[in-house]
């Protein structure tokens, strides 16, 4: 694998390697199979001109946190054999990025679903999409989504100083590839790469681990069942979206997030369908958060828990809400595996 400049200089470098050949894509891909085994989640991002039909992929960043190692991946270099090389497991970066069990992370994965999917036909099957866990755990109004940089400083378990070289890293970066900024995307496609892109690059995704933690932490806890739910919907409408012909990558809709009233009310009908189901008695939640047939299951049991919750999620002075009532979904793990 090409050593990258100045590649002795930091740690941080050292466990970053540009891939530009099939032999260095066939280690990678020997690598992503003895590790997601075992954790199997990939942070990925990808920089680009116009990203879609009509732009191009210059350099796709995959970071695999358990062994710290960051790879870029020349994809302006190497094109399609980029997806398609495939090592003697038959595995590629294509069918990868298309498992069922490795989930892609990735902070908005719109623009990254649309290049992928409209220049080599690749479509994400599992997909951890941070801005909108960011967005389904968050307090307080959800009418907008939020941006990278804020996720980062409010969120980021990581330290200050190196929240710091990330923006400073971004702003040298824009000032290289971003036209408006006196920069040409051009740059991106520059062989060997400079330094600095090959910084934010790397800087692009290893911090997403990070805020991974601390979102999904915030999403499997205790009455967290209807936000994981509507967190699956709107990533696989995200996808719908990214895929469609009429698909507009700098469209403002973009910054919208979910309308609060709407949110209220789904909650709403989501608490009506737990009820209904325990009073049925049929179905339950699964770990997956799906309805699967239910086991032996006690209604008198399931409303004796949710009476002796009912402290628990009623924080408003004894008046029953919408909002108060989310958390039954996890009393109908009932003669089941608990989430």
């Amino acid at each position: 694998m090409n050593p990258l400049p100045n590649a002795s200089a930091t740690s941080a470098q050292s466990n970053t390697t540009f891939t530009d050949s099939k032999a260095d894509l066939l280690s990678l891909l020997d690598c992503i199979v003895s590790v997601a085994v075992a954790i199997p989640l990939l942070y990925i991002g990808l920089e680009g001109f116009d990203l879609g039909l009509h732009g191009s992929i210059s350099i796709l960043s995959l970071h695999i946190a358990p062994i710290n190692r960051t790879y870029l991946i020349d994809v302006h270099a190497l094109g399609g054999a980029a997806f398609s090389t495939t090592n003697s497991g038959g595995v590629s970066l294509k069918t990868v990025l298309e498992s069922a069990t490795i989930s892609i992370v990735v902070f908005d994965f719109r623009n990254v679903s649309h290049a992928l999917f409209s220049l080599f036909q690749i479509s994400v099957k599992s997909i951890k999409d941070l801005q909108l866990m960011e967005l389904a755990t968050r307090t307080g109004s959800r009418e907008l989504v939020s941006s990278l940089a804020i996720c980062i400083e409010k969120d980021s378990p990581t330290s200050a100083a190196a929240k710091s070289e990330w923006y400073l890293t971004k702003e040298r970066y824009n000032q290289l590839v971003v036209p408006e900024r006196g920069g040409c995307y051009q740059t991106l496609n520059k062989r060997p790469p400079k330094p600095e892109i090959i910084q934010y690059c790397r800087q692009s995704v290893v911090l997403l681990p990070g805020l991974y933690d601390v979102y999904n932490t915030k999403l499997r806890q205790l009455g967290q069942a209807f936000w994981r739910i509507h967190l699956r919907d709107t990533t696989n409408d995200r996808v719908k979206l990214s895929q469609s012909p009429g698909y507009d990558g700098s469209s403002k809709g973009f910054a919208l997030g979910w309308n609060d009233h709407t949110i209220e009310t789904e909650i709403e009908s989501w608490n009506e369908e737990l009820m209904m189901e325990a009073q049925a008695g049929t179905h339950v939640l699964n770990e997956n958060d799906e309805w699967v047939p239910a086991p032996n299951y006690d209604l008198e049991d399931f409303l004796d828990e949710v009476e002796e919750e009912d402290q628990y999620y009623n924080d408003d002075g004894g008046k029953d809400t919408a909002r108060d009532c989310i958390g039954w979904e996890e009393d109908m793990i009932k003669n089941g595996e608990p989430f």
